[in-house]
């Protein structure tokens, strides 16, 4: 779930010193349940590269990724979409609640939409064929979105507060579930739960060696309940280098595969070009190099 960012927030990306980082992982170079078969993935064939990261900011902190450069002359959009999910969710899931949406994946995949997928990895344990699958598509990246989705910060809409000395230990913790699940080359690009961070977050989130990536664009899918609203407030806001912050839990965002029916197109129609996070990255890294 995203809330608004209550703390210090640091958009390294016009700061950068523009030294790509090296780490993948930390230190380390259904109504209709449609998952992908290794026959679909293999079709797409993969295509090694090194992700793009940020230098970091001052005084070494971990360096923040809010949007794309404005005025580059050509109009990119990056939808990311969170997969959250709790260490405390696994009763519920159990019970037949959905924390995941295949219907809006496979429906990514129809409209060959391009997507950054942040993703916990509390998720990926709960869903390993999925998270498998969405990992090994070269049309999407999975990044982190911490292990069990606990605040990195105090004050962050209810979430439990994850102590300053377990930030670096949850981050790879959630890497760790990634490998396991079968996630291939996950990126070294990190969202906060909840949106909120702090100075103390992001100096204890240094060692891990990744760019935290926000988002300038809120798509409001949790709790909607219709469609046309989300994407209105997609359509109304976003601009050249925007990254729109959408969500992947059909019990918590049940209208957001119809949105981005609306969406798609819609910004396509516009001149907007659909890009995955590591492509705006990398155009912010190479503007400050």
């Amino acid at each position: 779930m995203i809330v608004p960012v209550r703390s210090v927030r640091v958009l390294c990306a016009l700061g950068a010193l523009g030294v790509a980082l090296t780490a993948c992982g930390g230190p380390r170079a259904s109504s209709r349940v449609v998952t992908a078969t290794a026959t679909e993935v293999a079709q797409r064939p993969v295509v090694a590269s090194r992700p793009p990261t940020l230098a970091p900011g001052p005084a070494g902190l971990a360096p923040v990724f809010e949007h794309g450069p404005r005025n580059r002359g050509e109009k990119t959009v990056a939808l990311t979409f969170n997969a959250d999910m709790t260490e405390e969710q696994g009763a519920r899931a159990a019970e037949g609640e959905r924390f995941d949406n295949p219907r809006l994946i496979a429906t990514l995949r129809r409209l060959e939409v391009p997507a950054t997928v942040f993703m916990t990895g509390r998720w990926a344990e709960e869903y390993p064929i999925q998270a498998r699958s969405i990992g090994r598509d070269p049309l999407f990246e999975v990044a982190n979105h911490s292990y069990g989705h606990q605040a990195f910060s105090a004050d962050c809409d209810g979430l439990p507060t994850l102590e300053a000395g377990r930030i670096a230990g949850d981050v790879e913790r959630a890497y760790t579930a990634f490998r396991e699940a079968g996630v291939a080359d996950p990126m070294p690009y990190f969202r906060f739960p909840g949106g909120c961070y702090d100075r103390r977050a992001l100096r204890a989130l240094s060692s891990s060696g990744v760019t935290a990536v926000q988002w300038d664009v809120a798509g409001g899918d949790t709790a909607a309940t219709d469609p046309a609203v989300v994407a209105r407030h997609v359509l109304e806001r976003v601009r050249p280098g925007s990254v729109v912050v959408l969500h992947c839990v059909r019990g918590a965002a049940p209208v957001t595969e119809r949105a981005v029916r609306m969406i798609v197109p819609a910004l396509r129609e516009r001149g907007f070009r659909l890009v995955k996070v590591s492509e705006l990255v990398g155009a912010a890294a190479a503007t400050t190099s």
